[in-house]
């Protein structure tokens, strides 16, 4: 088991913050099958203001790569995306097109 971490802003918005939040209380069945086929065993996402913390244990058959691309010919989790994006901002030192972006671990007890 592999632990990742990633940050993502919200639009600094209290309307689309609650808007956001209350999407994540009942996630489509569909992303939560794309989340568990490409071997995550476990995602949290926390907030603070509009910075978003997400936690991810994946298994062993799990990559960036083949989520990526599996995501990519998925039509529900475009579509789930793309309503995401409303709500979302790229953090400031995001390349163009980044979303949720790796955080390094820098302690570890």
């Amino acid at each position: 088991m592999k632990r990742y971490c990633l940050a993502l802003d919200l639009k600094d918005d209290p309307r689309l913050i609650a808007v956001y939040e209350e999407r994540h209380k009942a996630v489509w069945p569909e992303i939560i099958k794309s989340i568990k086929d490409a071997g995550i065993e476990s995602m949290e996402i926390y907030r603070i203001t509009n910075r978003l913390f997400m936690i991810m244990d994946v298994n062993d058959d799990f990559s960036f790569e083949k989520k990526a691309a599996a995501d990519e010919v998925n039509s529900k989790v475009q579509e789930w995306e793309k309503l995401m994006w409303q709500y979302q901002q790229a953090l400031p030192n995001a390349n163009p097109g980044e979303k949720w972006m790796l955080m390094e671990q820098i302690f570890k007890l």
